[in-house]
Formats: structure tokens, C-alpha cells, sequence
């Protein structure tokens, strides 16, 4: 047992109180300076929140971070993450001392910022602010979601709450307040979200230029607003979150005043103390404030470790009991708790694609949208948690699934859910919604995932099964102009690691792309979409459309090798066939490749890639609507591609294809080209 005699805070907090806190302050404090980077201020300033939050309110079992029914608690302010990883290691997850001794250092599990899959107890990937806020109103609506579809009378197995918290950058980011105005509307009262208001940035003050009343912008929201002026009152910040429990129609903002570094002689409140150690000297002297050992590194008393490891006992104890009622949930409801277990393990239903649709042949066609809404009605039938919506584009995008309801205040059942114009909070929310275990979707034009790109990137980096649906792919959309008309954006998502992009050419290409996106797993999934109608291939003259699962096909061949290869994707693989067929006609050994996923097919065996695209084949040419940029790998020097590297114009869209080239002659004229050389 330790003798110390800590300085108090606060003349309510009690001795031990107040050492669990002391521990994880000076954790951060020594991580950050082993490590010589980091952000020490504020874990020192919001310690005593963090750990009333976890000590008295959260939910959650340490020996299993991922039992379904715990809390949530989501660390918005990433930098601040040596905070969690405190809690983490104290509350007894597998996060032992060593891995706070490395923080931010290669292979440890203590990145620089929060990184969901590495770091047990982790909810999300934090850092990019204002994601982990937005994140937290997607695992509130899931919460409210798998409640209504799952609970039971008399057998209640989802009940969870979730706790956000973050700073003043994060209430600058336009994307909270575009998560915030959603969650007011939707009265998720199962969210709680702290803001720490120490009035620092990483520039100095926040009056720099942020002035405006958080309080009465989240009340306009529809928010439940309280505020305490000391982040030391434990009975304060205990009287606002149990106030906040109570609320049945509206989700919690806490404000909290803090000071930055609190305790620190020089550092307290500056912009210093934000990201960067303090100082060897600097800890020595606010150890000593604290009554701490100020030349003991990394220490935690014995009584902390008795102390917090209780949750863990807890913890078991809460899981125990939910796994009880399981039991008895599973007796009375087969069906369900089988759909729930297979939820939870990412698996599909048996029979999920029986009655994915089959198109026949159609010279006409049919916009991809439109086969996407066939499509995916037809998976929700038999998948209930295929849940999402639209950033209020539903019925451009065909996303509505038909007699499912609509997912708002007073029916939280409904599958479809309304964000509103606010892509880059759909996007995010999205992944608060996958981190639920739920298989969400969302969908808006390409052009405007240029807005969501920050929650895209982090769909990909947590590997998260999201489906992200963007319909008027290329200059196709015509009379809207450049403004709504992509050009960068397909390069631009196949450049995101872990991304899968999918453009499927034709209807029952759109169906069996929509096969791959369900059965992915570990990754994000987008799905590029025509506005305009394309020619429904005859699956009889040309190959079958399950080759989208390896990412190309070989769509049309020759008789022995072919003197040229076609590529196309989308709306603009007709001009390929078309281009190909007069060829022929000329006596041209020429093969036509559908290549709807350039990542899928990049990871295909070596034998694959080379019978589509052999190497002694060089003269090719790839045909897409937008940048050409990335396809130059599949083409090399010998080859052509038509694409499009500028914007677009104002017209009707046939008016436009046969302006830029994108029509059988001009690829035909293009193959002659390449093939004279």
C-alpha cells in the first residue's frame, strides 16, 4: 500500500478518487515524454471526467471488449488518446504497462490515435475530428434499431448507451454539426456527448475564431444541455450524467470547463501543453503538485490497481447476466437469436441470394440505379439488418426499400433512414452503424463523395463492411453541368487502401457486383451507378456477369490470340462491344474485357490476370468517362485510353458522349490508331 498523500482538487473528491485520477494524468504525462511526441494537456484536464464515466456509469466487460450489449465510449478528441489507453490498461484490458511504455512507437498497440482492430477496448479510429462524434450517433441509431428488431417482451437483449467524448475542434468540424442536427431530430436519448471547454487550440485561444454559444446551437438542435464549470467536481459531473441517463426524447450534451494540462506550473492552459511533452522538468514540478513521486516514471499505486480492476468482476458479472437472458431469449425466439448470432459473426442468412434478379437482354437496358433498387430490395427480403438510406436522394439513387418504414423518432423499426444533405455525417454515421455489427448503406451522387471523403477513408482504414452507393457516375448526368458531373472521383476512391470500387456495365453486372458487396467483410464497398440507361448484354453471344467477382472478365474473345484488347467499365463498355464488333468484321483478332473492379482483379493469381490480359497482348485500349489517371498500369506505353480529363458541360448526355468521344466510332477510330503504330 502506497502512503501518499495526494493534493485534492476539489474538497468533495475522495482520497482514492482522486489517486485513480492522479495515475492516469501522470500516465499520460510520462507516455507522452518517453515517447517524445504526443498530446499530455488534455487527458491531464479531462482525467476526472474520463474516470467518473468509466468508474460509476459505463457498462462494459475488460475480459471481453466485445460482448455486444456494453457502452459505448467513443474518444472523439483522438490526440487525447494516451487518456483511453490509461483507462484501458487500469480498467484491465489486455493492454499491459509495456504497451503504454511504447506508445507511438512501431508495432505497439498504442498508436498516436485510437485505431479500431488493434487496441482492445478500442470503439472506433479516432484523429480526423468530429469523426468519432458523428461515429457515436451511428452506433445510437443501431442501438435504437437492433432494440425495436431484436427486444422481446420480457426478454430485453440491446440496451446500451453511448458516451462521446471531445473538444473544441471537434464542435468546429462541420461534420458534427451536421451528426449533431440529425441525432437532435432523431431523439437518440442513448447518447450522451461531454465537450471539454479548456478554450485551447493547437493556435492559442479559441476566441482565435470560434465565439459562438455551443450551449444554445445544441439546444436549437434539440439537444438536452447541461454544463459544469469544473471538470474537478465529481459531484457535479455525477449530477449531469445521471440527469442525462434520465432523459427518454433527446440525446446529452455536458459542457465542461477544463484546464488544459491542469497542474502543470507553466503549461496549465496554453496552446504548449496541446501537443507536445511537457518537459522533464515540468512533469517533476506538477508531480509534486499532485503529492506524486516525481521521479517515479509509469507508477500506479496498488490501491488504483484494486480499485479499477473491480471492473473487470463487474464487467463479468454484467455479461453473465446477459448471457442468461440470451439463453432464455434463444428458447423463446429461435429464429431471432439465430439472426442475431449471425449478425454478430458477419454471416448472411442461408438463402440471402435467392432471389437475386436476372435480367434479360435488352438493347434499351436500364439505368444501373434502377437495377440497383431491383437488386437491392430483393437482398433486404431475406437480410433484416440491410439497413440505410440517402443523403436526401433516395429517389434519384433508388435506394428505398419498398414496406420497410422509415426510420424516425416515433419508429425506430424502420429500415429506411433520411439523412438529410449532410454526406460527410452519413458516411460517418455509417460506420457507427457497421461498428454495431448492422450492414449499412448509404448513397448519394459520385460526385458529392467528395464531401464524405474524411469518413471514407476511415471506412477503409477500420475495414468496415459499409456500402456506399453512388449513382450518376460520369458526365452521363448531363444537364445538371460540371458541377454534378465526376471526373476524378472513380481514380480517386480505387487509390484508398482497403477500398473496393465496383462499376458494373450493365444490369445483371449490377446484380452479381452487389453479391460481391454483401459477401465482403473486412472492407468498404462502392458502388457506381448510372443515371442514364444502358444496353442489358445477351448473356447468350457474351460471358456470364459472375466474372465481376474477380474484378474482370473476359466479356467477348477471338479465335486464337487477340491482336487487341478492349477494356471497359460502365455505362462505356457498349462502346468497346460495339468497337469490337466492327472490327472483327474488318478481321481483327479483338477481345473485349469487362473490368468493373480494378482492385478485385489486382488480386486474382498471377494465372487469372494473365489468361484476361495476356502481357504479349500490348496494344489495348480502355474505355471510362472519367480521369485516365490509374489506368495507364493496365495499358502501358503501347496502348490508348479514352477518358476524360477536364470537366464537363451543360447538355443532354448523348450530346456530351458524342462530344468527348465516348461512341462506338470514336473508340473504333482510337483501336485504328493503336493498331497502326
Amino acid at each position: 500500500m502506497t502512503t501518499l498523500q495526494v493534493t485534492l482538487d476539489h474538497p468533495q473528491t475522495k482520497p482514492l478518487d482522486q489517486l485513480c485520477i492522479h495515475t492516469i494524468r501522470t500516465l499520460a504525462m510520462d507516455a507522452v515524454q518517453k515517447a517524445h511526441s504526443g498530446h499530455p494537456g488534455a487527458p491531464m484536464g479531462l482525467a476526472p471526467v474520463a474516470y467518473w464515466v468509466w468508474e460509476k456509469f459505463l457498462r462494459h466487460n475488460p475480459a471481453d471488449p466485445q460482448w455486444p450489449n456494453r457502452d459505448r465510449f467513443v474518444l472523439s478528441g483522438g490526440h487525447a488518446s494516451m487518456l483511453l489507453y490509461s483507462l484501458l490498461h487500469l480498467t484491465g484490458y489486455d493492454l499491459p504497462m509495456d504497451e503504454l511504455q511504447n506508445f507511438r512507437q512501431w508495432k505497439s498497440r498504442t498508436p498516436g490515435h485510437p485505431e479500431y482492430g488493434l487496441t482492445p477496448g478500442v470503439e472506433t479510429t479516432t484523429g480526423p475530428l468530429g469523426q468519432g462524434f458523428a461515429n457515436s450517433v451511428g452506433m445510437a441509431i443501431a442501438e435504437r434499431w437492433l432494440a425495436s428488431y431484436f427486444n422481446r417482451g420480457g426478454h430485453e437483449i440491446v440496451n446500451f448507451r453511448v458516451y462521446a467524448l471531445g473538444g473544441d475542434g471537434d464542435m468546429m468540424e462541420g461534420v458534427c454539426a451536421e451528426a449533431a442536427s440529425l441525432a437532435g431530430h432523431l431523439g437518440l436519448h442513448k447518447l450522451v456527448w461531454i465537450y471539454d471547454n479548456n478554450h485551447i487550440t493547437i493556435e492559442g485561444k479559441t476566441d482565435l475564431a470560434f465565439s459562438e454559444d455551443v450551449a444554445r446551437r445544441f439546444q436549437a438542435y434539440g439537444w438536452y444541455v447541461q454544463h459544469v464549470t469544473d471538470a474537478n467536481d465529481l459531484p457535479a459531473i455525477n449530477r449531469a450524467l445521471r440527469k442525462a441517463l434520465r432523459q427518454t426524447e433527446r440525446p446529452s450534451l455536458i459542457i465542461v470547463d477544463s484546464h488544459i494540462a491542469y497542474g502543470a506550473p507553466t503549461k496549465q492552459d496554453t496552446h504548449g501543453a496541446h501537443g507536445e511533452p511537457l518537459g522533464e522538468e515540468e512533469i517533476a514540478r506538477t508531480k509534486e503538485r499532485y503529492g506524486w513521486p516525481k521521479d517515479a516514471k509509469f507508477f500506479v499505486p496498488e490501491e488504483v490497481t484494486a480499485h479499477m480492476r473491480k471492473a473487470v468482476r463487474r464487467g463479468r458479472k454484467w455479461q453473465r447476466e446477459w448471457e442468461e437472458r440470451f439463453e432464455a431469449y434463444a428458447s423463446a425466439y429461435p429464429d431471432l437469436a439465430t439472426q442475431w448470432l449471425q449478425m454478430q459473426k458477419g454471416e448472411l442468412p442461408a438463402g440471402w441470394d435467392r432471389d437475386l434478379p436476372v435480367f434479360p437482354p435488352d438493347p434499351k437496358g436500364v439505368a444501373t440505379r434502377d437495377a440497383g433498387g431491383k437488386v437491392l430490395n430483393a437482398i433486404a427480403r431475406h437480410v433484416p439488418w440491410l439497413i440505410g438510406g440517402s443523403a436526401d436522394l433516395a429517389p434519384s439513387t433508388k435506394t428505398i426499400i419498398a414496406d420497410a418504414g422509415h426510420f424516425q423518432r416515433g419508429n425506430p423499426a424502420g429500415r429506411n433512414l433520411h439523412f438529410g444533405v449532410r454526406e460527410h455525417a452519413m458516411t460517418a454515421i455509417l460506420n457507427g452503424m457497421a461498428l454495431c455489427k448492422l450492414r449499412p448503406y448509404g448513397a448519394t451522387f459520385l460526385v458529392f463523395q467528395d464531401y464524405a471523403r474524411g469518413a471514407v477513408r476511415l471506412s477503409a482504414l477500420m475495414e468496415l463492411p459499409v456500402i456506399l452507393i453512388y449513382t450518376h457516375d460520369s458526365v452521363g448526368v448531363g444537364e445538371d453541368g460540371p458541377t454534378h458531373q465526376p471526373i476524378e472521383q472513380l481514380t480517386s476512391l480505387r487509390a484508398i487502401p482497403h477500398m473496393v470500387v465496383l462499376r458494373p456495365a450493365d444490369a445483371n453486372e449490377v446484380t452479381e457486383a452487389w453479391r460481391v458487396a454483401m459477401q465482403q467483410t473486412r472492407r468498404p464497398v462502392a458502388l457506381c451507378l448510372t443515371r442514364q440507361a444502358v444496353p442489358t448484354f445477351d448473356r447468350s453471344r457474351y460471358a456470364g456477369a459472375d466474372g465481376v467477382r474477380r474484378g474482370a472478365y473476359v466479356l467477348s474473345d477471338c479465335e486464337g490470340t487477340p491482336e487487341l484488347i478492349l477494356i471497359g467499365t460502365g455505362s462505356e463498355l457498349q462502346f468497346a462491344v460495339g468497337a469490337a464488333e466492327r472490327l472483327r468484321s474488318e478481321g481483327v483478332r479483338v477481345r473485349v474485357v469487362s473490368m468493373p473492379s480494378c482492385e478485385l482483379f489486382d488480386e486474382q493469381p498471377p494465372d487469372y490476370r494473365e489468361h484476361v490480359l495476356p502481357a504479349a497482348v500490348r496494344k489495348r485500349v480502355v474505355v471510362e468517362a472519367g480521369a485516365t489517371l490509374g489506368w495507364y498500369k493496365y495499358v502501358g506505353l503501347d496502348g490508348a485510353i479514352v477518358g476524360r480529363d477536364a470537366f464537363g458541360a451543360s447538355a443532354p448526355f448523348k450530346v456530351l458522349y458524342e462530344q468527348f468521344g465516348f461512341t462506338t466510332d470514336h473508340v473504333y477510330a482510337v483501336a485504328r490508331q493503336v493498331l497502326n503504330r
